[in-house]
Order: structure tokens, then C-alpha cells, then sequence
């Protein structure tokens, strides 16, 4: 069963919010390096999306508790 808060937003703290900023920026410069090394075609365009969605997981990671309670 889903928390009772899965669909409100959560304000991070400043805390998560510095971690949060962490994360995307390591996701950019990975998706930099993918960009600079791969050759431009559907796999990549795929790889590039996951990462996104990677990256999006993280924030909720940052913000949630296991049970899916925010932090």
C-alpha cells in the first residue's frame, strides 16, 4: 500500500535540498560524458531517458524513508 503522502509534495530541507544538488549535478556530468562518447542514435536517446528517470528517483530517495514515509 502506498504512504498516505505519495502524491503530496515535500518541501526538502536545506540539507536534502544540498544533497539533492549533488546528485543532479553528478547525473549531468555523467550525462555529459555518455553524450560526448556514444554515437547519437535510439540506444543513447534511451540511455539519456533512464537517466532522467534515475535522477528524478533520487530526489524521492533524498526525501522518503524506506516505507515511504518523507523524512
Amino acid at each position: 500500500m502506498l504512504h498516505s503522502s505519495t502524491f503530496d509534495y515535500l518541501n526538502p530541507t536545506e540539507d536534502q535540498k544540498h544533497t539533492m544538488f549533488i546528485l543532479r549535478n553528478a547525473a549531468k556530468e555523467y550525462a555529459n560524458l555518455l553524450e560526448a562518447h556514444l554515437p547519437d542514435n535510439p540506444d543513447r536517446t534511451y540511455l539519456l531517458r533512464q537517466l532522467r528517470e534515475v535522477a528524478m528517483w533520487a530526489n524521492i530517495c533524498v526525501t522518503r524513508h524506506s516505507d515511504g514515509a518523507p523524512r
